[in-house]
């Protein structure tokens, strides 16, 4: 009698808190939900947004101006720009510098890798700060480096201090945080571009009550839920590997302005680390020129999922996409998204570094003393790449780390260690199918080729932080 009761109990428990998870989510979506946008609850299920039907076009004319301006090699004083050109500090004097790999548009090498900064907030800077750390000036007096941040960032000394009759120690604080950073591929921007964020929102509620039914029956060895970037303004970011920009315009126009100086509509060109007071000039890109290069990157071809024309290659492939299933890659590469189909992400934030033990190259032990604002990523957070044309896209992770898609996936820890752990007690052939499908997913054949002496530069490119009349580029 008394274990049927308690069983009972135990029922109307579950029941009871999947009720309330019910409720909490619905409440959840329509505090996020927007006019133009449709939240439709069904059980615990959640039908978000309007998806992706058509896709991104622009005429012939402009995306031709787009891909010149995307080509142009700047100058100082440029006379393409209505400013000063190129500059004052920037990583590249183009935007296919960096991206070229499979096509103009495509991802770029270690070569091409920049350095950002992030400083915490502290009770004297209570704002996070970052941008990036430029490996080019146009003069000597100019160029950036991490001793120019620690005059803006010092490091907050140590000390011993009384907290109610105890003594406690706090170690030094060094703010800033540097990281190198890979460049993406832009290919299918356009598509992602019109991804509904409550398409994102959802998958993260969607995968959050998953794993709360996984618990709730006793499987707690899931893959945690990625979160969604909230930016500033209450939007949901879906570019840039923080998730920092919410549209493709936004990033177009933070490309243009930090990696080559060149202002336009939408943001000013960066100034100078150290110089907040470096003269203002006119925009370098007009609202056509910056309306073409935009419209550019927006068309770019959407990557190729590859089928081989042989039979037994053919198989193998189709095996690798249910090896990928099955041991849980798609949790967070997932296969379609808002109605896009094999983009193969959920552009959440997740850690693919282990905390526990200090192990991994973020040290959290050392916190701010003001606490990060909640939306904000921490240093080891890191959105979801999609994986389409990831075959052509090497080298891979956030900073350019792995070689191969080998090593890639074996770098997988943090959130995804349950799944990286899964795959190594594979047979060698399912491991084997599941590296053929994701070399399956390929950059698409209808990219522009890139000019070989373009490309020449962009291979033979220096990384020293050297003046623009010294680069060998």
């Amino acid at each position: 009698g008394w274990a049927m009761g308690l069983e009972w109990i135990s029922v109307l428990l579950g029941l009871a808190a999947a009720v309330a998870a019910f409720v909490i989510a619905a409440r959840a979506l329509r505090a996020l939900h927007r006019p133009g946008e449709i939240v439709v609850p069904i059980g615990l299920i959640v039908v978000a947004g309007i998806p992706v039907m058509w896709e991104p076009t622009a005429s012939a004319e402009v995306k031709r101006a787009g891909l010149s301006l995307f080509e142009h090699q700047w100058q100082p004083h440029d006379p393409k720009a209505g400013g000063d050109g190129l500059g004052p500090v920037f990583n590249g004097r183009s935007c296919v510098e960096c991206h070229f790999q499979g096509g103009v548009g495509g991802g770029g090498g270690n070569k091409q890798n920049v350095r950002s900064f992030e400083a915490m907030p502290t009770k004297d800077n209570p704002e996070v700060r970052g941008g990036l750390i430029h490996a080019f000036a146009v003069e000597n007096h100019l160029l950036e480096d991490t001793s120019k941040l620690r005059t803006l960032f010092p490091v907050i000394p140590g000390a011993l201090t009384t907290v109610s009759g105890c003594q406690i120690l706090t170690r030094d604080f060094d703010p800033v945080r540097t990281e190198s950073v890979n460049s993406t591929a832009l290919y299918g921007a356009g598509w992602i571009d019109r991804i509904s964020s409550k398409a994102i929102t959802h998958q993260s509620l969607s995968t959050s009550l998953s794993a709360m039914g996984r618990e709730f029956s006793g499987d707690f060895h899931g893959i945690p839920a990625g979160r969604y970037r909230v930016l500033a303004d209450g939007r949901v970011g879906k570019f840039g590997w923080k998730g920092q920009f919410a549209t493709l315009q936004e990033f177009v126009a933070a490309a243009c302005a930090n990696e080559i100086g060149l202002g336009n509509p939408s943001m000013s060109q960066a100034r100078p680390i150290g110089y907040p007071n470096y003269p203002d000039v006119q925009p370098d890109l007009d609202r056509d020129q910056f309306a073409s290069l935009v419209a550019f990157v927006d068309t770019l071809p959407r990557p190729d999922e590859v089928v081989p024309h042989s039979p037994a290659e053919a198989e193998k492939v189709a095996m690798g996409k249910r090896v990928f299933d099955q041991v849980g890659c798609s949790a967070c590469h997932t296969p379609d998204l808002g109605g896009v189909e094999g983009i193969y992400s959920d552009f959440l934030l997740h850690r693919l570094e282990d905390r526990q033990g200090g192990s991994g190259k973020y040290d959290l032990s050392t916190l701010p003393d003001v606490p990060l604002p909640s939306e904000h990523p921490l240093p080891d957070e890191w959105k979801t790449p999609p994986l389409w044309g990831v075959a052509d896209s090497a080298p891979y992770m956030h900073d350019g780390s792995a070689a191969s898609l080998e090593t890639a996936v074996v770098q997988h820890k943090g959130d995804a260690s349950g799944v990286t752990e899964r795959l190594k007690r594979l047979p060698d052939v399912d491991r084997e199918s599941l590296y053929s499908f994701l070399r399956s997913l390929k950059a698409p054949t209808n990219a522009s080729p890139v000019d070989p002496a373009i490309l020449a530069l962009s291979v033979g490119r220096k990384p020293a932080r050297v003046p623009v009349s010294q680069a060998s580029r």
